[in-house]
């Protein structure tokens, strides 16, 4: 397992840069990917959701407009949920943070001190 950290970031967001700043100021260089213009693919998520050990939709912006426009629901299957994520990648939880076969969501930002 590598122990890069890998941040899934959008600099737009306070909390994504309040975790950005927790991790550099813990002394750590994360890799960070600008997910909204370098998209993850649905392997990439479903991996990430298996390390987040959590539903599709804790990992989704369910307020976004996106969301109500797909015609989505906390209820809708899975495959559907994760086939929005990958078309419109706002819908993914901000800041995602990965790190040796580990993951968490910086909602709030202190949830990455589980990782560093």
């Amino acid at each position: 397992m590598s122990d890069t950290i890998t941040i899934w970031h959008n600099p737009r967001c306070s909390k994504s840069r309040e975790t950005l700043k927790r991790i550099e100021a813990a002394g750590h260089a994360p890799v960070v990917r600008l997910y909204l213009a370098d998209a993850p693919d649905a392997d990439e998520i479903a991996a990430v959701q298996a390390l987040l050990g959590v539903p599709l939709v804790q990992m989704m912006r369910v307020k976004e407009a996106a969301f109500r426009d797909a015609g989505l629901s906390k209820d809708s299957p899975e495959a559907d949920l994760l086939a929005a994520m990958v078309a419109h990648p706002v819908l993914i939880e901000r800041p995602v943070v990965i790190r040796g076969g580990r993951a968490v969501i910086g909602r709030p930002p202190e949830a990455v001190d589980a990782l560093l």
